[in-house]
């Protein structure tokens, strides 16, 4: 059987405008993965095969031959390998792009997945209503709704987390990086993605957390406005303690803890009146959530050096029975500060019964490591003598401070004060 192809005289023109189109297209697609980073891989070059091959074929009117089945197909699939061209283009220029700059922040994954998701829902469609595909799927969507339903119902979790997701997404109480306190527990977030958010406690423990449960629970964000936060800790100290000496003296152990912010100044109030504590409740400033432990443990860590130096009692609970001997540790301590007295310089000329009478007036002080014993520019009225441990002597100058010195068991300092 003889026919006659509509524009056949024309296929000689198409034959070579085949390889143009697609060396053309080739060249773009290096251009611009070159010149503008796009990411542009091996879907790209089918792009352009198919691309290149369908559009001769559509000018030399092909479509309107018997040979339409073919073309459809072609043009189905050019469609819809130009929509994942295009999907290519909107990472680079909008997410990577313009959406980095406005927001300062690199784009959430789930929010590029539902976009994504989007954009080929709309392809198909546009596809399906084109190329003339509503009749063949007619049916199949027909006998497909009943099963559509089941899975509707079975999938309900499912969307309840894709519909939070995209809820965090546009109302954003928070982003990767922010730090919160999710069921008592202070997490940083790592991922939002399309069924869960990801969050690492500060032990290094992952949680994952449906979105749904997220949106419906109340969440602490620690890091928003600013990463600049308040913490509180609680101490409990004897009824006989007066009050006000005990707000000084934890004032100055958080204040010597690393990590507390200087401005605005930790606060010290009195909270309740316990069973065998009056409880007090330390207020500090902090900016980086990370160090949370290690920040409370050297305010605690303080407080009690600083309760041993002052004289403070932290009492036991009401129901222990603590009996304390502490003569025999003040003895030997004396009898260590006596040896040392002898072998001072400044002390030498003093007899025992001057140095047993200037000793006798003499306080047993502990300080934990880190902490400063004394601070230049300061006044001062005593001596001291290191009974055990290392100290090292700093000079601030020129806004940096310089090691000088390191004392070490035996040593002295503050003699001048002294005299």
């Amino acid at each position: 059987m003889d026919f006659v192809l509509p524009g056949a005289d024309s296929l000689p023109l198409q034959a070579v405008s085949i390889p143009l189109l697609y060396v053309a297209a080739v060249a773009f697609g290096r251009w611009l993965k070159r010149r503008h980073r796009v990411p542009l891989g091996l879907m790209y070059q089918l792009f352009a095969v198919a691309l290149a091959v369908y559009l001769p074929l559509l000018f030399a009117g092909l479509h309107h031959s018997r040979h339409w089945g073919v073309m459809r197909h072609l043009g189905a699939a050019v469609a819809m390998l130009a929509a994942i061209f295009i999907l290519s283009l909107v990472h680079r220029y909008f997410w990577e792009g313009w959406f980095e700059r406005k927001q300062q922040m690199k784009a959430p994954k789930f929010l590029r997945q539902i976009f994504t998701m989007l954009l080929f829902l709309a392809a198909l469609l546009w596809i399906l209503l084109q190329f003339g595909y509503t009749t063949d799927i007619t049916a199949a969507l027909t006998a497909s709704g009943a099963a559509a339903v089941v899975l509707g119902f079975a999938m309900q979790e499912t969307l309840a987390n894709i519909i939070s997701g995209v809820a965090l997404e546009i109302g954003k109480p928070f982003k990767t990086g922010d730090w919160l306190i999710v069921d008592k527990q202070h997490a940083e977030v790592i991922e939002v993605n399309w069924r869960s958010t990801r969050l690492r406690t500060n032990d290094d423990i992952y949680l994952d957390i449906p979105n749904k449960t997220i949106v419906g629970a109340t969440i602490t964000n620690l890091t928003y406005p600013t990463r600049q936060h308040a913490v509180h800790i609680t101490v409990g100290f004897d009824y006989n303690a007066p009050p006000n000496f005990v707000k000084d003296c934890m004032v100055r152990a958080a204040m010597s803890a690393e990590g507390v912010l200087q401005t605005p100044p930790p606060k010290v109030f009195l909270k309740d009146f316990g069973d065998s504590a009056v409880i007090y409740e330390i207020k500090f400033t902090m900016d980086d959530e990370a160090r949370f432990n290690d920040i409370c443990d050297a305010i605690r860590t303080n407080v009690w050096y600083e309760a041993q130096r002052s004289g403070l009692r932290i009492p036991f609970p009401i129901r222990t029975l603590q009996i304390d001997r502490p003569k025999v540790q003040h003895d030997n301590a004396l009898t260590a500060a006596k040896t040392s007295a002898r072998k001072q310089p400044i002390l030498q000329l003093l007899e025992e019964s001057q140095i047993d009478r200037l000793l006798l007036h003499a306080k047993l002080l502990r300080f934990g490591r880190g902490e400063r014993i004394i601070v230049q520019g300061e006044k001062g009225d005593s001596m001291f003598i290191l009974l055990n441990g290392e100290a090292e002597v700093l000079v601030h100058m020129n806004g940096t401070d310089t090691r000088v010195a390191t004392l070490r068991t035996g040593d002295a300092c503050g003699e001048m004060s002294l005299l």
